[in-house]
């Protein structure tokens, strides 16, 4: 007999009926067939090409600060909405890396626990019942989670091949411009590995602006670029700053993923309105944290290291690929590569969905990798495998090919 507990939860997820859902999650799914193919051939390890977060962790300039600072009585206290110097740090940063000067650190930056919980909590300022938050589709989805949490609905856009999977914004029909209050963007994309254009920015800019919407660019993996793309913030971009706001995160640059700190710099009415919200969420990150931080962004050659590294395995990891017939293309940033999956195996299983080709690579050939159906059937690699040296790298990507060979991929 159900507890009356059952009958109390939110409809926003699931209402009386939460608990009980038989729908199992891709992320689920993906642990469930690793722990299985893992039980079954405990003999072969497990590639793990799904992983969305560094393989290496933090600088040491960076945790030999955290260690120092941790130590001091002054850092016990609450941050709230952030201490100054990491501020002051970030304002910098932005001009260092980017190129966005006159950033003011007191009214146009605010400290975030990770980019996630900010793009939590922006719905919160801004979403009423019947509102809309435009987003492409694959994409990080918990903007329109919040969204339809709080009762606005969520117009998607596909990110296409054909399309340089930028969304196409001409697309949107005008009652869901007149209703959309967010338009959500993320470059270098997740899964995609796409990077935006200046020419595409600036045409984002004017769409904000002609519609009345507020942009938000998420920069998770804005500095990570090579093969000679610079990083490009969307506040480099003319009149950025009157529309929207941007995320900067600390996580995928800096190798700080669970340290959880991350900044939110833009309009400066929107960044209050950000802070507002999220001083009835939180209060704040440790302030030695922020500390360590800010070496981070006072060093980033770091970032420029770590995005060596992940160029040169995609360099090998697409080489790999093409010659077992996909159709792989290098990214610019990030450390995601996205092919299509294939159709099927010939002499062997056909799969409809990029979904039943990750399970059969688990399964049948120990390579983890992450499926995407949004937007056509595609899977997402992952250069954050393990591997302490480059000669470990070779050794990967060797593997990969050897247990693949044997297959002829139909597309």
């Amino acid at each position: 007999m159900d507890s009356y507990i059952q009958n109390l939860f939110a409809e926003r997820i699931g209402g009386s009926a939460f608990g009980k859902e038989t729908v199992i999650y891709k992320f689920e799914k993906i642990k469930r067939a690793k722990a299985a193919a893992l039980a079954a051939h405990p003999e072969v390890p497990m590639i793990d090409m799904g992983v969305g977060e560094p393989d290496e962790r933090a600088d040491d300039g960076i945790v030999d600060v955290l260690a120092r600072e941790a130590r001091k009585r002054e850092n016990r206290f609450y941050s709230d909405n952030g201490i100054a110097e990491f501020n002051e740090a970030a304002a910098k940063y932005l001009a260092r890396v980017y190129g966005v000067v006159g950033m003011d650190p007191v009214k146009e930056i605010n400290h975030a626990i990770g980019s996630k919980p900010a793009l939590a909590m922006i719905p919160s300022a801004l979403i009423n019942p019947g509102d809309v938050t435009i987003m492409p589709v694959p994409n990080y989805p918990v903007l329109g989670t919040h969204t339809k949490w709080l009762g606005g609905e969520v117009y998607t856009l596909p990110l296409t091949p054909e399309n340089h999977f930028l969304p196409d914004l001409s697309a949107i029909p005008v009652e869901i411009r007149k209703r959309a209050k967010l338009l959500y963007l993320n470059y270098p994309n997740n899964p995609t590995g796409a990077t935006a254009t200046r020419a595409f920015f600036e045409q984002v800019v004017e769409f904000a602006r002609e519609n009345q919407i507020v942009v938000v660019h998420d920069a998770a993996y804005s500095a990570l670029t090579f093969d000679g793309e610079q990083p490009l913030a969307f506040l480099s971009v003319p009149g950025a700053k009157e529309v929207g706001i941007e995320l900067f995160s600390l996580s995928k640059a800096f190798n700080m993923t669970g340290w959880r700190i991350a900044f939110v710099a833009g309009n400066e009415l929107l960044v209050k309105a950000f802070a507002t919200v999220k001083d009835n969420n939180d209060s704040g990150q440790f302030r030695a944290i922020q500390k360590a931080a800010i070496y981070g962004l006072e060093h980033p050659e770091i970032t420029e290291k770590i995005a060596q590294k992940y160029s040169r395995r995609h360099t090998q990891l697409v080489a790999a690929l093409r010659e077992l017939g996909f159709d792989a293309k290098k990214p610019g940033g990030s450390f995601f590569l996205y092919t299509k999956a294939p159709k099927g195996i010939k002499g062997g299983p056909r799969f409809s969905t990029a979904e039943e080709f990750s399970q059969f690579l688990i399964t049948e050939k120990q390579i983890s990798t992450v499926p995407w159906d949004d937007a056509g059937a595609f899977v997402r690699w992952s250069v954050t495998f393990e591997a302490d040296s480059e000669q470990a790298e070779q050794e990967v990507i060797a593997e990969i090919k050897r247990r693949l060979s044997s297959l002829e991929f139909e597309f």
